[in-house]
């Protein structure tokens, strides 16, 4: 009966609201999305690589702009130079589409962006596909070095205290014809918890690193 609760994205350096849905929002756009752009805000998504405002649907970063970014990082330029533009756009680093009607969906944030021979693979869509699975408690996805295609992907999965033993050729083939083949994890590792920092978040940029020693594997360029 919680009818009320909206959605609302944003940053601290953004004060911290950017976008939010309505009460009067349809439950799907309620759910799966972030909502519209905040009164006095704008809104844009572009291509992480030139910069470009990308038609509706694509994924680019999502950039803001506005009465509510910050003015600068205290005492740290280069960090303000990197985050915000000369035209005022606050780079926030998120993945995102942006649908006709101004609808933001989240997909991910860019440094998770996995490029697996050439095509761009975002974990968070991996990892919501393998939330389905009902031995899966919980699942994290990273990527971790290539030889042959540049990276590849881990899949970090905790099961349910119920679940029964699962492997990871079970789990290629519960993705098998329901997601495209370069997005199916080539390495799954069954944990009880994930590496996580005193807030709260998980790191995955450790998880990488474990993930690479425990694989042997070599950074590479």
């Amino acid at each position: 009966n919680m009818k009320g609760v909206q959605i609302a994205y944003g940053m601290t350096e953004t004060s911290p609201v950017s976008t939010q849905t309505g009460a009067n929002d349809t439950i799907d756009k309620r759910v799966s999305t972030v909502g519209r752009t905040q009164p006095h805000l704008e809104s844009k998504i572009v291509d992480p690589g030139n910069g470009g405002i990308l038609p509706r649907g694509e994924i680019g970063e999502l950039c803001t702009r506005g009465y509510s970014v910050m003015l600068k990082y205290w005492n740290n330029d280069k960090a303000t130079a990197e985050a915000i533009d000369e035209a005022g756009w606050m780079h926030t680093g998120d993945l995102a589409t942006m649908d006709d009607e101004g609808y933001i969906q989240i997909v991910g944030r860019i440094k998770d962006m996995v490029i697996r021979g050439g095509e761009n693979v975002y974990p968070k869509e991996i990892e919501e596909f393998l939330y389905a699975h009902p031995a899966i408690s919980e699942v994290q996805v990273t990527g971790v070095p290539d030889k042959k295609y540049g990276e590849e992907l881990i899949a970090w999965v905790k099961l349910n205290a119920t679940a029964g033993e699962i492997t990871g050729e079970d789990l290629r083939e519960y993705c098998k014809g329901k997601i495209t083949h370069f997005k199916i994890p080539r390495y799954f590792k069954f944990v009880d918890a994930f590496p996580m920092t005193v807030t709260g978040k998980i790191q995955k940029f450790k998880m990488r690193e474990i993930s690479i020693e425990e694989l042997g594997l070599d950074e590479q360029k």
